[in-house]
């Protein structure tokens, strides 16, 4: 009984600790629009979508 009071100091800080509650936009996950550019690029260069794929997923990001 005499260490409850010691595991609860030791628990309760790190409970507290959970995430925030804020939510990334749908699709985005949190990237940014140069990572999202990066990444587009690099799919592309690597042969994984065509130019005219490339051109439209750069156009969408760009207007996002």
């Amino acid at each position: 009984m005499r260490f409850l009071p010691l595991a609860l100091a030791l628990v309760l800080p790190v409970a507290a600790c959970g995430g925030s509650s804020h939510t990334p936009p749908p699709g985005r996950a949190g990237a940014t629009t140069g990572q999202e550019l990066i990444d587009l690029d690099n799919a592309y260069r690597q042969g994984a979508i065509s130019q005219d794929e490339y051109e439209d997923q750069r156009e969408k990001i760009l207007d996002q």
